[in-house]
């Protein structure tokens, strides 16, 4: 796991952007990072379903066992492909009781938390990712960048076929509140396409490429 990375992407959800930090602010980092890492319970599932994509479809009908969506974003990522990888990951309830307890007794280091949680459930995904795509590049599968509900226009409804699909539950504990939030929150749902046409995707999505016409980018 990149942690170096982690910490930075810590500092940007803090507001540092590309800036260094302060003293204080590095060290309550390195201290935060360290107490999640011990606390953390990092769990993915995932499931690889048929895709069907309605040629002509100028909605963006977007349809698997697992949810039908009409998202015009969704449809333009997945172009090309025939299958999806459903995943889900969480670090786990211990985090967000982690976080709850700082958030009555030091809210700075809960602030802290919060941005070091949420970057470590994306290098999780992105760790898992980079698994899953030496795996099928060895079946002759090509991934496209991981595209969650609530993104751009697929419908944040989705959450529950994909939770059900995954059986999120039972496996890794992920479940949605009436809000159709995910509990615990440091939590990820995703679909990636997987096609037979090679694309040069990166692991980090379309946000870290510089290919700003490609034809899947996310948004």
């Amino acid at each position: 796991m990149r942690l170096e990375h982690v910490a930075k992407e810590t500092r940007r959800y803090l507001g540092y952007g590309n800036r260094e930090a302060d003293e204080a602010t590095d060290r309550l980092i390195a201290e935060a990072m360290e107490e999640l890492l011990q606390t953390a319970v990092c769990r993915s599932v995932c499931r690889e379903f048929d895709l069907f994509l309605p040629h002509g479809d100028e909605e963006g009908t977007v349809t698997t066992d697992a949810f039908t969506a009409k998202s015009r974003n969704l449809h333009k990522n997945l172009k090309d492909c025939e299958k999806v990888l459903i995943f889900g990951a969480t670090l786990g309830a211990p985090v967000d009781k982690l976080i709850q307890r700082y958030e009555r007794i030091r809210m700075s280091r809960a602030v802290v938390l919060q941005a070091a949680a949420a970057a470590l459930i994306e290098e999780y995904c992105d760790e898992e990712n980079s698994r899953w795509k030496t795996e099928y590049e060895e079946k002759g599968w090509y991934m496209r960048p991981r595209f969650s509900p609530g993104y751009g226009d697929f419908p944040l409804e989705c959450q529950s076929g994909i939770i059900a699909a995954l059986e999120a539950g039972k496996r890794i504990g992920i479940t949605l509140t009436e809000s159709l939030l995910m509990a615990p929150s440091k939590s990820v749902t995703a679909v990636i396409g997987l096609s037979r046409r090679k694309a040069s995707c990166v692991l980090q999505g379309c946000e870290a490429c510089a290919k700003t016409d490609c034809a899947y980018r996310r948004g």
